[in-house]
């Protein structure tokens, strides 16, 4: 039965490999549960040192994000937390290809970062920033391959990567800049969410926050670093006003970066974990380039890690395929012997087994050429990626070298001047060379005949010459033949010698002559020879001046597209800018009546100082304006720019201005400073609207609604100057005067009133008259008590807490209390002269009595508002707050008393109104019915809307008592 099924259990079993990759698996999924988990302390390096060495064995982060993306990220925020900080360690120090394997789990981490965004306190904040920090590392590796993980590159690999271009160092810096942005806010918050008394460095949820500062420690000395040298090759190319914008962020984040290592510094977690180094005082100055020579690299050093044991597996001999040989081995020494089947069995499984591990063998040579040759084939693949990304970074590069090109239209305009400049220099050489060429074409023809004349009158000398050496031959001969006749008959003639003398002159005439005409020839032949180098000459400059003049003609023909593709482009560009400042000023005019500015706070003396840019903006855009009239080309940069700028001028403007107009104590100068500030945005409005056309600029009208809003301003400042010098001691006496002089009066118009009651009045109106009188009489002469003993307990208060200082310096030190002492006067003075109005109305028969108990009510509560007032600062055990005390319950009986004073007295004048239904008939009774019915709805109509009024009235005193700082009053009782 065992020989049967042994075979069947090889056949089952893995391979090397897949147990090899099974196991790898295995560890990784251990390693990084541990190091990512729900306890709240630091991560351990020894965790992710092995999730590190996984992604080299692998060459990849394909395991880690599967191990990683079944962790509860979105159900913990430990976890998550965790994760971030163990992806960050992963990136920067794991195999380089981590980085492309990431790219595509970027929208996890934007997920999981708008998820923990929502969580408003602890980790939720931290775990948004950190995902944001690794989607920008992401980024910026995508977009600069060749930077590692770990940012570390020498000097010349840093060249290497710019490329010795501008525009390539210019967009790095851009670029290195955001990734710093993200790295500084992380730590900010870090920073910020720590609570000293509970989650400090030295505690273990404190340390769970910290610890990821440490690669963002090493990320961010790197990035500053590189933007040093980078700023430094960029200012000794450009000049300084273009790079105004990359030296503000980078002084900002100087100041921000030294504030994170001091702060790393200070704390005790830090200092056995990494050395951090301190930045100088103060930044290197980018514009004085002999700075770069005494600049220092900032380095952080990280102790040595400790070199863990290697753990020694003391099964060193796999025996998992021999059991079967153990099993025969034990049953042979239980036998004593083994019998031959055994053996033979035992042969057979030794065979199947060798072929088995040959059979292995072979398909482990072969598994690992296939691993070669796909490893091949992906390092290709690699390349060709790398070389298309190259490609695409290029153009790229091309496109913003275009959008830049855009944005310099101004000095493309002058190149298109300068190219039809030259264009016109060239036509005119080229009609020089034109005349020239002509001239000399006309002149080669006329060598060309002159040499055919030459020519034929050299031939016609030439047998002439011949003729005449010939004659000259035979006359020689015949001279000859006379000659030697001569000689013969010289002796007998002495006449003959004067004829050999002339044949002799004739002879040597002949052999010049013919010697003139030889180099006469030579002559003609020479010129021959240069006229015929002239004339190849010639034809070489009339060719090469064809080939420049094509390509002189194309290159006009392309700088003409390209003039027009670029003023094609200007006009968009022009487009843009106006839209883009009408749609700021828009929102800017929309936000001034949004009623969510309302707590919105300004000052009319910066206000004021606001215009005074607006205006030069103003003035500038007219200028720009006219010049773009008379040159679009020119004029459309300076238009463009100052259009954006005088919408952000505005935009600021109008915000100040609504923050202003809340300030204002009077309301309808707010309000018209609102409408001036709309109308001013409306101007504006029209104004860039204007820009677009070809006609004049009128720019009036926004100036004086300018004028206008200085003019409304100047008031308000006026006006809150005059608020401003009233001192708070000052007013709290004035009002607490007002208010005895306020009961005084009113206490001797009651008086008044009551000795005229009494002088005209009789029966039941005098005696009504004099029970309201004296009920009113009695709670003002407790209220008089009352204020009197407030006035005691708040000398006291005054005394007990002022110390060496004046009352006046009291009150103003406790000016809520005063404003609260104010408040409290002033509505008590309001409350007797509302009590005098009422019982004047009753005593006269006009009044009503239920204007009576509700003027009493109030006035009661203005005094129970001054009691708390004055009670709030009090000693507890003072005899002046027991007097006092004691006096506001004296009121209260008093304002008990006038309300049923008015009460019985209201039932006492009443008339009898019984309706006699004894005479009624049916009808009449219904109808009566029906009419008091219709009047019971009418007076509960009446009733709600009262009663929604007084609430309206209430909600407005405490909203205008909120806005002017002062607490709000005790609403008295309905």
């Amino acid at each position: 039965m065992s020989s049967l099924s042994l075979p069947r259990v090889l056949h089952q079993r893995k391979t090397s490999l897949e147990l090899e990759r099974e196991q790898f698996e295995k560890g990784q999924a251990t390693s990084i549960s541990k190091a990512i988990n729900v306890i709240e302390n630091p991560v351990k390096e020894k965790h992710v040192r092995s999730t590190i060495i996984g992604t080299f064995h692998e060459k990849g982060a394909n395991t880690f994000w599967a191990c990683a993306l079944r962790l509860p990220l979105q159900e913990n925020r430990i976890v998550a937390w965790k994760f971030c900080h163990v992806l960050h360690k992963v990136l920067r120090e794991g195999h380089p290809q981590v980085l492309g394997d990431s790219q595509r789990f970027r929208p996890r981490l934007d997920d999981l970062g708008k998820l923990w965004v929502h969580l408003r306190e602890g980790y939720g904040k931290l775990i948004q920033l950190y995902c944001q920090l690794l989607i920008s590392k992401l980024d910026f590796h995508r977009r600069n391959p060749r930077f590692p993980g770990n940012l570390q590159v020498t000097k010349e690999e840093l060249e290497s990567i710019g490329e010795n271009d501008i525009n390539n160092y210019f967009q790095m810096s851009v670029e290195m800049f955001d990734y710093m942005d993200d790295i500084l806010n992380l730590q900010s918050a870090i920073f910020g969410s720590l609570d000293m008394s509970r989650s400090n460095s030295m505690t273990s949820c404190g340390q769970c926050r910290l610890a990821p500062l440490i690669p963002c420690i090493q990320d961010s000395s790197r990035l500053y670093d590189y933007c040093v040298k980078i700023l430094f090759k960029l200012h000794a190319s450009l000049p300084p006003d273009i790079l105004a914008g990359h030296r503000e962020r980078f002084l900002k984040q100087f100041k921000e970066l030294r504030q994170f290592y001091l702060n790393a510094n200070t704390m005790q977690y830090f200092r056995t974990l990494i050395q951090i180094p301190l930045l100088p005082d103060a930044p290197p100055n980018l514009l004085i380039q002999a700075e770069l020579r005494s600049y220092v690299t900032p380095v952080v050093v990280l102790p040595p890690e400790p070199q863990p044991q290697e753990e020694v597996d003391g099964q060193l001999v796999d025996t998992s395929d021999s059991g079967s040989l153990v099993e025969l081995a034990e049953l042979a020494q239980r036998n004593g012997s083994v019998s031959p089947d055994l053996l033979q069995e035992r042969d057979s499984l030794i065979e199947q087994l060798q072929g088995e591990r040959v059979r292995l063998r072979d398909e482990l040579l072969r598994l690992t050429q296939e691993h070669q040759a796909s490893s091949q084939r992906l390092a290709d693949r690699m390349l060709e990626l790398e070389t298309q990304l190259a490609t695409k970074d290029s153009e790229l590069m091309q496109e913003r070298q275009l959008k830049e090109d855009l944005m310099q239209h101004t000095e493309v305009a002058a190149r298109c001047q300068e190219t039809e400049e030259k264009h016109r220099a060239v036509e005119a050489k080229f009609q020089k060379l034109k005349e020239v060429y002509t001239k000399l074409r006309d002149e080669h023809v006329q060598l060309i005949r002159q040499k055919a004349e030459v020519v034929r009158q050299l031939e016609t000398d030439r047998l002439a010459a011949l003729a005449a050496q010939a004659a000259l031959d035979a006359r020689l001969q015949e001279v000859s033949l006379e000659k030697s006749l001569a000689h013969e008959t010289l002796q007998r003639s002495g006449d003959l010698e004067g004829e050999l003398q002339s044949v002799r002159a004739v002879l040597l005439t002949a052999q010049a002559d013919a010697e003139a005409a030889n180099s006469r020839l030579q002559f003609v032949s020479q010129e021959k020879g240069v006229l015929e180098s002239e004339l190849q000459d010639l034809l070489a400059q009339k060719e090469a001046l064809d080939v420049r003049l094509r390509e002189r003609e194309e290159r006009l023909a392309s700088a003409d597209v390209a003039s027009e593709g670029f003023k094609t482009r200007l006009q968009q560009l022009f487009e843009t800018c106006l839209a883009t400042a009408e749609s700021i000023v828009k929102k800017s005019v929309a936000q001034v009546g949004d009623p969510a500015l309302s707590a919105l706070k300004g000052s009319p003396d910066y206000l004021r100082g606001l215009a005074e840019p607006l205006e030069l903006a103003l003035g500038e855009l007219a200028a720009s304006h006219d010049s773009y009239r008379r040159d679009p080309a020119a004029g459309v940069d300076a238009v463009s720019r100052n259009a954006v700028l005088l919408s952000h001028l505005v935009a600021d403007y109008l915000l100040h201005g609504r923050g202003t107009a809340n300030v204002s104590p009077d309301i309808e100068l707010g309000e018209r400073l609102e409408q001036a500030l709309r109308a001013l945005g409306a101007d504006v409005l029209g104004a860039l609207g204007a820009v677009r056309g070809s006609g004049p600029l009128d720019l009036g009208p926004v100036r004086a609604r300018l004028g206008e809003l200085q003019g409304l301003v100047g008031g308000l400042a006026s006006l809150l100057a005059g608020h401003s010098q009233e001192r708070v001691a000052d007013l709290v006496e004035r009002e607490l005067a007002d208010m005895d002089k306020a009961i005084e009066e009113a206490a001797r118009s009651i008086q008044e009133l009551l000795r005229s009651s009494r002088a005209a009045d009789s029966g039941i109106k005098l005696e009504v008259n004099e029970k309201i009188l004296d009920s009113c009489t009695t709670l003002m002469q407790a209220i008089r008590a009352l204020v009197q003993k407030s006035r005691l307990l708040q000398a006291e208060i005054v005394a007990q807490g002022k110390g060496t200082a004046s009352a006046k310096e009291f009150y103003k030190r406790n000016h809520q209390w005063t404003e609260g002492l104010i408040s409290a006067a002033k509505s008590v003075a309001v409350g007797a002269q509302l009590l005098l109005t009422a019982a004047d109305g009753v005593v006269s028969g006009q009044g009503q009595f239920s204007r009576l108990v509700v003027a009493s009510q109030e006035i009661a509560a203005s005094t129970a508002q001054l009691v708390v007032a004055s009670r709030v600062k009090a000693e507890r055990h003072s005899p002046n707050l027991g007097a006092l005390a004691q006096a506001s319950r004296t009121v209260t009986q008093a304002t008990g008393t006038v309300v049923a004073t008015a009460q019985s007295c209201s039932e006492l004048v009443q008339e009898s109104d019984d309706l006699d239904v004894s005479g009624l008939s049916q009808h009449q009774a219904k109808r009566l019915e029906y009419e008091s019915q219709v009047r019971v709805i009418e007076l509960e109509t009446s009733l709600q809307r009262e009663r929604e009024r007084l609430a309206a009235l209430r909600r407005h005193h405490y909203r205008l008592a909120a806005d002017d700082g002062e607490p709000q009053d005790a609403p008295s009782p309905v």
